[in-house]
């Protein structure tokens, strides 16, 4: 197969991460023609030993990275939507990091071939980039959990990424009555609480009374994967991984923060 069939249908959604990357659908455009153009005098450029949408992203980070200009920070506060320049404060590395694991649905893994560095510098980019969203979108976070540890754990890193738990419930009826009392931001829920009660019914009843974005931490995924009723957005499996609770986190803050204000855009 040519290069150019393997390149042809990356196209859309490399403009879609050009322009959140670089902030205009103008300035992503330009940088998907300049990849294009260094492809047409350098064919070896593009890796085709990776998988074409991997080596698609991967050429055009090298693009993207290899200008200057784009490890400025954009000021254009009168001319640029509120969530574009949430993405504009992260730092480049981490935005990238963030962008291409929260909305290009990249591994992380993945991601580090994108962006040519480890696994280890890559998970220092995405936490990184969970620092600084925590740092603008701080939220009130609800922890739904009955196994102290764990929730003690869970506590420490939403704190260290800047937000505040209002508190830990270890029963359905604890999480319905001290989310209506606090009204939090975000609520982390585990399946199996301490009485017996369930997690996702807590959730549920919470719903029903305001809307908020639910990450479920869970030992048991399977129950909420059945295909049989809407399956959560954002569920972690237990034993859990620190640096994806802080990429989930910022993943729900940030996309929940982002879809409230094009709501109120668009009203």
């Amino acid at each position: 197969m040519s290069i150019t069939a393997l390149i042809a249908p990356q196209l859309p959604l490399l403009r879609r991460y050009a322009r959140a990357l670089s902030g205009s659908q103008a300035s992503g455009d330009s940088h998907v023609v300049a990849m294009l153009e260094q492809l047409v005098a350098d064919p070896d450029g593009f890796d085709q030993s990776l998988d074409p949408r991997l080596g698609v992203y991967k050429l055009f980070s090298s693009v993207w990275n290899a200008n200057p200009m784009n490890y400025m920070r954009l000021d254009e506060p009168g001319e640029r939507p509120a969530a574009d320049r949430r993405l504009d404060a992260i730092t480049p590395l981490p935005r990238q990091a963030f962008l291409l694991t929260a909305m290009e649905g990249f591994s992380p893994f993945d991601a580090s071939v994108i962006l040519d560095v480890g696994p280890e510098a890559f998970s220092a980019l995405l936490s990184e980039a969970s620092r600084q969203i925590g740092e603008q979108v701080a939220s009130r976070v609800l922890v739904i959990e009955d196994e102290p540890l764990i929730a003690m754990d869970l506590e420490g890193l939403v704190e260290g990424l800047g937000h505040t738990v209002v508190g830990n419930a270890r029963t359905r009826d604890e999480a319905v009555a001290m989310a209506r009392r606090e009204r939090p931001g975000l609520i982390l829920a585990d399946i199996r609480l301490a009485d017996g009660s369930s997690g996702l019914d807590a959730v549920n009843d919470i719903l029903s009374s305001f809307e908020v974005p639910v990450i479920f931490i869970t030992a048991y995924p399977e129950s909420l994967l059945t295909g049989e009723r809407p399956e959560p957005t954002f569920l972690i499996a237990k034993p859990f991984r620190e640096e994806m609770v802080k990429a989930v986190i910022s993943q729900a803050l940030f996309f929940d923060k982002v879809a409230s204000l094009r709501l109120r855009d668009s009203a």
